[in-house]
């Protein structure tokens, strides 16, 4: 769904674009069909001990899903398709239920002369175009406003073609209170937070700039964030990115920060390394947060690949418990 125009944001995500091939089960008279799937296991250890909560070493399941993929060819240029990924625990046998989260499921109508519509259930396409040309990493170290940010569920977008590098989008999505006695309902009422941006693309620049309406019943503090990034593939091997993103405060649920990233990817054969540093300024917060992320990703196979991840997030600078370096080991079979 999400359109990576440039060899920059090719660098930067090799490893998901590597490793990740759906395998192609249904393709007749127009008509597709995909299925995708990972599973994905490792050590994990450290990060934040918050009210003496044990931060040791655990076994544990890294992202594991499956994914089915659909399309038709309704026309020369117009195409349907749908989209459904189930999460699943890989780690721990699980009989009360197969899945333990639906994590996207969407339909839309792409058309390279009219663009993308895209409804239902998917991820935030701010964070997708704007932001998440720093989402590299496969556990932590993306500071920036995470997949679910006035997203996922309930939602409606709109995409533009590409018009000589340049791309726009805007979506909204529908916090319902249909079907809630008063009793239930919140203070806000029914409410429709929108996000919006543009993406423009040419060599080995890329830039993008968006907004978001950050409705405190989404998990924001009603207040407009606004976010912005560059990334320049400065060869083949080598893109470096730098990206803001700011959100004022509110009076009465605070919330206000403001986020610079600046870090880069380098890919060399089976091998792809990234390094990431933030500085994240909250409001009402004497001190600012210093963060910073590495990682060492290796593809044995196309289905195959592992990964040695290290973040420092640096929480308790900003609050009264310990933040230990943490770190994360492990593999992930694409299938």
């Amino acid at each position: 769904m999400f359109k990576k125009t440039t060899l920059a944001l090719a660098v930067s995500g090799l490893l998901g674009a590597s490793a990740a091939q759906a395998a192609m089960v249904y393709d007749q008279d127009g008509t597709t069909l995909d299925i995708y799937g990972r599973i994905a296991m490792g050590i994990e250890g450290g990060g934040a001990e918050e009210n003496n909560v044990d931060n040791g070493e655990e076994f544990r399941n890294f992202g594991s899903r499956l994914r089915v993929t659909a399309g038709h060819q309704i026309t020369s240029d117009l195409r349907a398709f749908a989209r459904v990924e189930w999460r699943f625990t890989g780690d721990e046998r699980n009989q009360e239920s197969g899945f333990d989260e639906v994590r996207n499921s969407y339909i839309g109508l792409d058309s390279e002369q009219f663009g993308t519509f895209t409804a239902g259930n998917f991820d935030s396409f701010y964070d997708g175009e704007v932001m998440g040309v720093f989402d590299v990493y496969v556990e932590r170290g993306y500071e920036f406003a995470g997949g679910g940010v006035q997203a996922r569920g309930d939602s409606l977008a709109y995409m533009t073609p590409d018009l000589n590098g340049f791309q726009a989008f805007v979506a909204a999505k529908h916090y319902s209170e249909r079907g809630l006695t008063p009793a239930q309902q919140s203070a806000e009422g029914s409410e429709v937070a929108t996000q919006g941006g543009v993406v423009y693309a040419t060599g080995p620049l890329r830039l993008a700039a968006g907004f978001v309406d950050d409705k405190a019943v989404g998990g924001g503090n009603d207040e407009t964030r606004f976010g912005a990034t560059a990334e320049y593939a400065i060869n083949d091997a080598f893109a470096a990115r730098l990206g803001y993103e700011t959100r004022d405060d509110n009076a009465t649920l605070g919330g206000g920060f403001d986020t610079v990233g600046l870090g880069g990817s380098f890919a060399t054969g089976a091998w792809t390394f990234h390094l990431d540093y933030y500085n994240i300024e909250l409001d009402n917060v004497s001190d600012s947060r210093d963060a910073w992320a590495a990682a060492a990703h290796y593809d044995l196979s196309n289905n195959f690949d592992v990964f040695v991840e290290l973040n420092d997030a640096n929480e308790d600078a900003v609050n009264t418990y310990e933040d230990d370096l943490y770190y994360a080991v492990g593999a992930r079979y694409h299938f």
